[in-house]
């Protein structure tokens, strides 16, 4: 049997975290097996449905490096395939037509509720005679399901999943308009793809034993059905707004890397032993269903953060460049020119080991970039004044008539001259941090420095002394 999953989204929104997960796993199942992962857009609800939302799905799928096979089917333009279903099930005596008017189904669901009873259709046009439908009254179709006996579920996650007959109604399959519902599209455009496994939330395991009696009405084989426990909050409560950035997207603008949310994501239900930092190749070796559990997952930014501060370490200087770029450019206000891109690119290896997002590493690369002269914050202020300013006034001096500008040299001759004044490291160092990048915090300052270069740092030690000479 070649493997065929499927990711069908509603375009009613983003690229659900929730949903970027079964992707992933539908993805990683279909690429373990050598079989198709392919895309469906179930856009049948028309009025939520929009082309905003199917472009941020394809984007986000996309970033993710979850690429589809074949290209994505939309659901809506299927419905004379599922009307067609619909109307064989009719003439083979698996459906009828259902003449209850809206106020009739109200009446009955009132008197069900006062009884204590299941709220269910009763079946009352299922045997009836079409002879005695009201005139003017468009019918539903309705699935002819079976009332005795139970339907089991051999779920490859949950395990085996019975439920009575008795407990499911006679479904519709097309409502009076003749448009058909999602329980008869999904079912239809599962068999017609071909799809061999369902991997889905396990909010949908109920609308599988429903969609089993119809692949059984419509003598076709169900596929195999994976139901994977949502994700919740670190509270234990469903995922949702209030637990911060629900879409994939919203990573992206967060700093966080694809590969780096992708082990995450997998991580979060599914385990290979003791494995935690996980490559997109060794998971489609390893990835099978055997492998998630059926306890919900708890997301932990801070985890996540974690893993992503590992795989910027682990990235090519050039490639963060250029992911960095886009962000400084935004943050300078301007393009960048050959010599400040490859300022960016030679910082770039120290940069990332201070970093855990990408947006980290652009606001601690800006200094870089500043037009001279830098504005000072008050702590850098404070720095230059009374001896940090005569320091570095001095150690300028000796900084102009170096030959050798590389970190190493610019340390030890820095070393040289506390030891000289019998001065710490960082009675030199902080002066040197402030005049170089505007405030307290930066990378180790003689990277800086070496990076800068000779004439830029110069400068702007310059400038630095001039500006502490002068009143605020």
């Amino acid at each position: 049997m070649s493997v065929v999953t499927r990711f069908a989204p509603s375009p009613t929104g983003f690229l659900h975290i929730g949903g970027a997960r079964t992707a992933l796993f539908n993805y990683l199942f279909a690429r373990h097996h050598g079989g198709k992962f392919l895309l469906r857009i179930e856009d049948t609800d028309r009025a939520r449905s929009t082309t905003a939302a199917v472009d941020a799905i394809i984007d986000g799928l996309s970033w993710l490096g979850l690429q589809w096979d074949g290209e994505p089917i939309y659901q809506f333009v299927r419905a004379d395939r599922h009307a067609e279903v619909a109307h064989q099930l009719l003439a083979s005596g698996h459906a009828y037509h259902c003449y209850c008017s809206p106020a009739e189904l109200d009446a009955m669901r009132a008197d069900q509720k006062a009884k204590g009873l299941p709220i269910r259709y009763d079946g009352r046009w299922r045997d009836k005679d079409p002879a005695l439908a009201p005139a003017g009254v468009p019918p539903v179709v309705r699935l002819k399901a079976p009332r005795d006996g139970q339907t089991v579920l051999e779920d490859q996650v949950q395990g085996t999943v019975t439920v009575a007959n008795s407990q499911l109604d006679d479904m519709v399959l097309l409502r009076a308009d003749g448009t058909p519902t999602y329980m008869l599209s999904v079912v239809v455009d599962d068999h017609d793809m071909a799809v061999t496994h369902v991997i889905r939330g396990d909010d949908h395991l109920t609308n599988s034993f429903r969609q089993i009696q119809l692949y059984r009405a419509c003598d076709w084989r169900p596929p195999i059905f994976a139901h994977i426990p949502l994700i919740l909050g670190p509270d234990g409560v469903k995922l949702s707004k209030r637990h911060g950035a629900l879409g994939a997207s919203a990573y992206r603008e967060l700093g966080f890397l694809p590969d780096a949310l992708c082990n995450y994501l997998l991580r979060l239900g599914w385990g290979h032993g003791d494995a935690e930092i996980i490559s997109r190749q060794q998971a489609i070796l390893w990835f099978t269903l055997d492998g998630v559990g059926r306890a919900p997952a708890r997301f932990d930014l801070a985890r996540l953060t974690n893993l992503n501060g590992h795989y910027l370490r682990e990235s090519d200087d050039r490639t963060l460049t250029d992911l960095v770029l886009p962000l400084l450019t935004e943050r300078v206000g301007h393009s960048l020119d050959d010599h400040q891109r490859g300022l960016v690119l030679r910082a770039m290896s120290g940069l990332k080991e201070r970093a855990k997002t990408l947006v980290e590493i652009a606001e601690n690369a800006v200094f870089y970039l500043l037009e001279r002269p830098l504005t000072l914050d008050d702590k850098a202020v404070r720095i230059l004044a009374a001896d940090g300013r005569t320091a570095l006034a001095e150690f300028a001096q000796i900084l102009a008539a170096l030959p050798d500008w590389r970190q190493d040299s610019l340390e030890q001759q820095a070393r040289q001259f506390a030891d000289a004044y019998h001065l710490k490291l960082g009675k030199l160092a902080q002066p040197l941090r402030a005049a170089l990048t505007g405030s307290t915090i930066s990378p180790p300052i003689f990277e800086v420095m070496q990076i800068l270069g000779r004439d830029e740092s110069l400068g702007r030690i310059g400038d630095a002394l001039k500006m502490s000479m002068s009143p605020r």
